[in-house]
């Protein structure tokens, strides 16, 4: 061990930043969103609008039953009951006339001469008579123009994810295509001598960081480059993060902690600036951040659960950002705590729980596994209780918020 190891080694991580610090400088990194590309309606699920969106027309765009019945003018239907209908003819034409109705279904255009509707189950016909048993006002059982959305309505600012849902609506008021956030492109790198693809003898673990943090970012809206494994080796690392500066973001996995073999924090240094290395946060301290060439450097922890926390923490929020947005709030669930999760004042910690039911209760059960190395602790898991840097543990029986950090944004 040389001199630089041997100080690297002792020096540790004698002052680990909070997290939401870290968060804030990483912000102050980033460079400004993406340029804007537009695409069909039909192919925006999920992408983040680069302008505001207003309607392009009425919804409805022309005046339409609400149900099943006959159109009428409501006048004509005055004092109407069941002891004294009022009868009307079917009109032959498609144009209501005084003391007449046209047959209509639900979304029909409403007849000219028309302003109301009387459901179908409130006439009975008699031949080519009809007898209303039931008055309507003026406009009753009839959506008006513009009902829906007006045409010039602001539907969604910049910034808004676009959700099935969205696209329904733009597609309804004449939308073909938006102007979106460009997705990221990021490269991914897995890193560390003692990774294999298959087949691991004793001391070699078989890679899966790459997968896992690739396809993350694919779901987070970016477009993922997953690399070759990268030895620990100075030249070997500094060329790989070279290679890759043309990506909007780089990520590496393993090699961020103060061991020998933990190379990157100076690679990433030498090319450029380390911002933040080790945060107050647990699983997982042992991360670094930085930019090279006004490019964001991620360099993730190797272990697997430390790994994915804070690729959730720090590399989410980074794509957001990209595209001129902010990451949106985790899914969550209340449960009663079944046993402490304890924690260390000061560090954020992330606890695996899984969810049970008890009768009417959800319970969370902490895993038992609590090693950053434990990928089934997260795989297996449902969600994980965040214990905030203020507090010294969650006592049992406590109810909590299990986030699901998994699911699509």
């Amino acid at each position: 061990m040389d001199g630089a190891d041997r100080d690297r080694k002792e020096a540790g991580f004698k002052v680990r930043t909070p997290v939401g610090e870290a968060r804030r400088t990483l912000r102050e990194a980033v460079p400004e969103t993406l340029e804007n590309e537009h695409v069909s309606v039909e192919r925006a699920d999920g992408r983040v609008l680069a302008q505001s969106v207003s309607a392009a027309r009425n919804v409805p765009h022309y005046r339409r039953a609400a149900m099943d019945g006959y159109a009428v003018r409501a006048r004509d239907t005055f004092g109407a009951t069941a002891r004294s209908p009022s009868v009307l003819r079917e009109a032959e034409g498609d144009e209501v006339t005084p003391e007449s109705a046209v047959r209509v279904h639900t979304g029909s255009e409403l007849p000219p001469g028309a302003d109301a509707v009387v459901m179908i189950e409130r006439v009975e016909a008699f031949g080519d008579d009809l007898e209303v048993t039931d008055a309507v006002a003026e406009g009753e059982n009839v959506a008006p123009v513009g009902e829906d959305v007006e045409a010039g309505q602001a539907l969604y600012e910049a910034g808004h994810r676009l959700r099935p849902s969205d696209l329904g609506l733009l597609r309804s008021t004449g939308l073909e295509d938006v102007a979106v956030a460009a997705r990221p492109s990021v490269a991914v790198i897995p890193t560390g001598e003692e990774l294999v693809h298959a087949d691991p003898e004793p001391g070699q673990v078989i890679e899966t960081n790459g997968i896992t943090v690739s396809r993350l970012v694919d779901r987070w809206g970016g477009d993922a480059v997953h690399r070759e494994i990268v030895t620990d080796d100075p030249g070997a690392l500094r060329a790989a993060l070279e290679d890759d500066l043309e990506c909007d973001v780089l990520v590496t996995t393993g090699g961020s902690s103060v061991g020998q073999r933990d190379l990157l924090p100076e690679v990433i240094d030498d090319l450029g600036e380390v911002l933040v290395h080790g945060v107050a946060l647990k699983p997982g301290h042992p991360v670094a951040l930085g930019v090279v060439e006004g490019t964001p450097v991620i360099a993730l922890p190797g272990y697997p659960v430390a790994c994915i926390i804070n690729a959730v923490q720090f590399l989410r929020p980074v794509l957001a950002w990209l595209q001129g947005a902010e990451p949106a709030p985790h899914p969550t669930v209340e449960a009663e705590l079944e046993r402490k999760i304890p924690s260390e004042p000061g560090t954020r910690t992330f606890a695996r729980v899984r969810l049970e039911e008890s009768g009417d209760d959800r319970v969370a059960v902490p895993t038992r596994a609590s090693g950053s190395g434990v990928l089934s602790s997260v795989a297996l898991a449902d969600g994980w209780v965040v214990v905030d840097e203020s507090r010294e543990g969650i006592p049992a029986g406590e109810t909590v918020a299990v986030e699901n950090w998994e699911p699509w944004p």
